[in-house]
């Protein structure tokens, strides 16, 4: 794209930089050849004991800080920590790090709460003040001056400590939708910078509630896959075999500028975020509407807010959890949307590590730049028995070389929250 306009006269939007951090490991470069080799990054918990759970994995990511501790870092701190990891990487590749980020930041992440290490640990400190039962004011009373435990679990704090790590402008913005945080994190820079509100905007969605809670949860709502002996064949998007997504963590960072901006400091290019699309129903708490209406919707707007036709899509980065009513919707989206007879070929990062959740539409937009950038559309592994009700390429097992100039990449969250970008390449 030569100009410096879009269709609707509003700045077109580059990415000069991107950071990851993924169960397949830390680093744009190591996670690319992971993922376009089919490797998995989900197995066997080891963070915290799983005696009595009926999902024993997880996409888990080691971080060095963690080594020898006796409890594991909290949701918060990881959250933290591989949020910074990634943002210093992207940082670094746009030219920006090491002083004032010009624009704002956003931060996609999860809701957060006191944890169950923290929660026993002041049940520990107010029985040794009552010597007896404990009661919810005896927790009251022994978290009193924890400014620890107030800060820790702030949600918007890592925001505020982020922002002064890395300069950024204004208040930064923290925010959940669900499973389509990471994407929603991104729509917002690319508003503010086309709104003219600002001319780089770095967007951040990371996750880390890889802990016996969160597990306990989505294991209640029947959402996981319970494939404990297989880890690596866990995940299985679009198989007819499928039956639960496998919760993972991590990270995505994109640095987002003004087309306009990126060339007058001579920053390279690395692709260009050419429209979104957000569409919501209160259908169901984890359901989606059957007719499909805010799937449909989502994909058609960040079409249309790219100026593109549908035929003019070359692949889709799939939402793909794998759980057996999403892929039905998500395959009822594409057919709508492209129709029967040519979908483009749709795959499923998911396939190799896992849900990241709140992360997940931020690292798969930046999965989705580097199928542009390498000519590489990953594969969805684990596809071993096809599902006669989803009649798409999904790109099974093996890696493919494509041209690849337009992406669109879904993120559909619980609650019906549904975002959906449009990347593309640049000329």
């Amino acid at each position: 794209m030569s100009s410096a306009r879009d269709h609707l006269g509003r700045p077109v939007v580059a990415v000069t930089g991107i950071g990851l951090v993924t169960p397949l490991g830390i680093g744009v470069a190591e996670n690319w050849a992971a993922l376009t080799a089919g490797r998995s990054g989900i197995r066997r918990i080891t963070r915290f004991p799983t005696a009595h759970m009926k999902t024993t994995i997880a996409g888990q990511v080691d971080l060095p800080e963690e080594a020898g501790r006796a409890t594991p870092l909290s949701s918060p701190e990881r959250v933290e920590r591989m949020g910074t990891i990634a943002a210093e990487e992207a940082l670094a590749a746009a030219g920006l790090g090491g002083g004032r980020f010009p624009g704002p930041l956003f931060l996609g992440m999860p809701p957060v709460e006191v944890e169950w290490p923290q929660r026993l640990d002041l049940a520990r400190r107010a029985q040794g003040n009552t010597g007896g039962a404990v009661r919810y004011p005896d927790l009251i009373a022994a978290a009193e001056g924890r400014q620890d435990l107030f800060e820790g679990f702030l949600y918007g704090g890592i925001a505020e400590r982020m922002a002064d790590r890395f300069g950024t402008e204004g208040a930064p913005i923290s925010l959940t939708t669900a499973c389509a945080t990471g994407a929603s994190s991104i729509q917002l820079g690319i508003e503010a910078i086309q709104r003219g509100e600002a001319t780089a905007a770095l967007c951040i969605g990371a996750e880390g509630s890889v802990q016996p809670e969160a597990l306990i949860r989505f294991s209640l709502l029947s959402a996981l896959s319970t494939r404990n002996e297989e880890p690596a064949r866990a995940s299985r998007p679009f198989d007819k075999a499928r039956e639960g997504f496998v919760m993972s963590e991590g990270a995505a960072a994109l640095v987002l500028e003004s087309l306009e901006g990126a060339r007058a400091r001579g920053a390279e290019v690395l692709g260009l975020v050419l429209g979104a699309g957000e569409r919501a129903d209160s259908f169901h708490r984890t359901r989606s509407n059957p007719d499909g209406g805010a799937i449909i919707g989502a994909m058609r707007a960040a079409i249309a807010d790219a100026g593109l036709a549908p035929a003019e899509i070359d692949y889709v980065n799939a939402h793909g959890t794998g759980t057996p009513e999403n892929d039905k919707m998500e395959t009822l989206g594409m057919l709508a949307v492209f129709g029967d007879a040519r979908p483009p070929p749709i795959s499923s990062n998911k396939s190799m590590i896992g849900h990241t959740l709140s992360a997940a539409g931020a690292v798969e937009a930046a999965f989705s730049l580097l199928t542009i950038r390498h000519g590489v559309i990953p594969p969805t592994i684990n596809h071993e028995t096809p599902d006669p009700a989803i009649p798409l390429d999904v790109v099974p097992n093996v890696a493919r070389e494509a041209r690849v100039r337009r992406v669109l990449s879904n993120s559909f969250g619980f609650g019906g929250q549904n975002v959906c970008l449009v990347l593309g390449t640049v000329g």
